[in-house]
């Protein structure tokens, strides 16, 4: 719905995992009648010159998360086999029946899970509602008692400065914990539609996926979600989801298994110095519309190219990542006042506000003789996986396995290749790789290794 300039960040996401069965359905363990309120925080807590406190009253909440998760279908065309694969990640108990918030990354395409308790006790769990936008998880875990709850905090009265606490299961060393300040707030780096990260020096590490950033008090203010590194390991960059947004969105994960979200239909652009003064507004207010969606809200309204919208719904727009969030923020089917300007003009529209659509499952890919006969799996690229690997064009299609003896291997393929043209033909999806080799006995790729250089390779049967 809108373009943002990102900060380019190679970003390492904090898993173990990425790939698990395709088609798992979520909101499978027992439906939630009405949302139930989350834990407040404490009043206060023990002395600041020590985290000891803190820690003792978050830590039984914090709970480890397993995950078996098999490739999804669709990277099994091509004769590569099945593959198996465990992950770990982290997660906190936010009601006392055994609701587990935790990083969507974390149990994506996940066949069984197991949650692992403070005390060591092994329990299982299921999906109970994901929002992938802003990498966010609820799952159910089957209680045979209450549970310890983690207090939640309000991380809009984070302060850049203030002391924050880590925990959780790096390199599956469990209920580790590690302190450090808040760098920065509302950082935007790339990973989804509606950034607003908590970025901190805390060192959090891949494990630590799905854990909770504490305060002082031990009150939750933040999920860990990604670093920035070169290295997989933490440089002291970290970055948090807030947790005021989660709060926001678990009531409709736990009861409907997704969020559902208001759309506007306009591509958004920040209003700098210079186009301001072309635009004549005042810099620092207002965000440009850039494009406008054929037949939508925007579109219906009247809203065109050009137009800097200042105030949606009675609420200032001062900031340019502002906007999305109030737009999906705002129920479906609801009637706003949005105020912009035109040519220095101000201008009031009446806006409905439609549902912004689910983005689209990938269909299986069947096996089939042709393609199993060169032995390599493949799978897609997400947005992200193309900025860590700087493929700014959109091209490639990962290497997800090799079948040993196999043309791809025989070729010199490793898993974490990326194939960028297939018989001198870009390609961008495993559906494109297909229709490229067709039912031809050889394939000449364009490869990128993972030390980043690109050689050809030739595929013979």
């Amino acid at each position: 719905m809108r373009t943002r300039r990102r900060q380019r960040l190679a970003l390492t996401a904090i898993m173990a995992l990425f790939m698990g069965a395709s088609g798992y359905e979520l909101g499978r363990a027992s439906p939630a009648s009405e949302p139930r309120p989350l834990a407040a925080a404490p009043a206060t807590h023990g002395p600041r010159d020590s985290f000891a406190p803190a820690v003792a009253s978050a830590a039984p909440a914090v709970v480890h998360v397993k995950v078996t998760s098999v490739m999804p279908s669709a990277l099994r065309g091509w004769g590569g086999p099945d593959a198996v694969r465990q992950g770990t990640g982290s997660g906190f108990i936010i009601q006392s029946d055994g609701i587990v918030l935790t990083n969507n990354h974390v149990v994506d395409n996940a066949r069984e899970i197991t949650v692992t308790l403070s005390d060591g006790r092994q329990l299982p769990a299921q999906v109970r509602g994901r929002d992938p936008k802003t990498d966010l998880a609820v799952l159910a875990v089957d209680a045979p008692e209450p549970l310890p709850v983690a207090a939640l905090g309000d991380s809009d009265a984070l302060s850049v400065g203030d002391w924050v606490i880590a925990i959780g299961n790096p390199f599956g060393l469990a209920n580790s914990v590690t302190a450090g300040i808040v760098s920065a707030k509302g950082r935007a780096i790339g990973a989804g539609p509606y950034d607003e990260f908590i970025q901190t020096d805390a060192p959090i590490n891949p494990g630590n996926s799905g854990g909770p950033l504490l305060d002082e008090r031990g009150a939750v203010v933040g999920i860990n979600t990604a670093i920035f590194s070169q290295s997989g390991g933490s440089i002291g960059i970290g970055f948090a989801v807030p947790i005021n947004l989660a709060k926001r969105l678990v009531p409709q994960m736990e009861k409907d298994g997704h969020v559902t979200r208001g759309w506007l239909g306009v591509t958004l652009q920040k209003l700098t110095s210079d186009l301001a003064e072309t635009f004549k507004v005042d810099a620092g207010h207002g965000v440009l519309v850039s494009a406008v969606t054929p037949d939508s809200p925007a579109a219906r309204a009247g809203v065109a190219p050009g137009d800097v919208i200042v105030r949606w719904d009675g609420t200032a727009v001062d900031e340019h990542a502002a906007l999305p969030t109030l737009v999906a923020e705002t129920p479906v089917g609801k009637t706003v006042d949005v105020e912009a300007l035109r040519d220095g003009t101000r201008r009031t529209f009446s806006i409905t506000v439609d549902k912004l659509a689910e983005e689209p499952v990938a269909e299986a890919d069947e096996a089939t003789p042709s393609r199993a006969r060169f032995g390599m799996g493949l799978q897609e690229l997400s947005p992200l996986d193309r900025k860590q690997l700087g493929l700014a064009d959109r091209r490639g299609v990962g290497v997800a396995n090799v079948t040993p003896g196999s043309p791809a291997d025989t070729a010199g393929l490793e898993p974490g290749d990326v194939i960028l043209e297939v018989n001198r033909h870009p390609v961008s999806s495993v559906d494109a790789v297909r229709r490229q080799a067709g039912d031809t006995k050889t394939l000449l790729l364009l490869v990128r290794g993972q030390d980043g250089s690109n050689r050809f390779v030739a595929l013979r049967t």
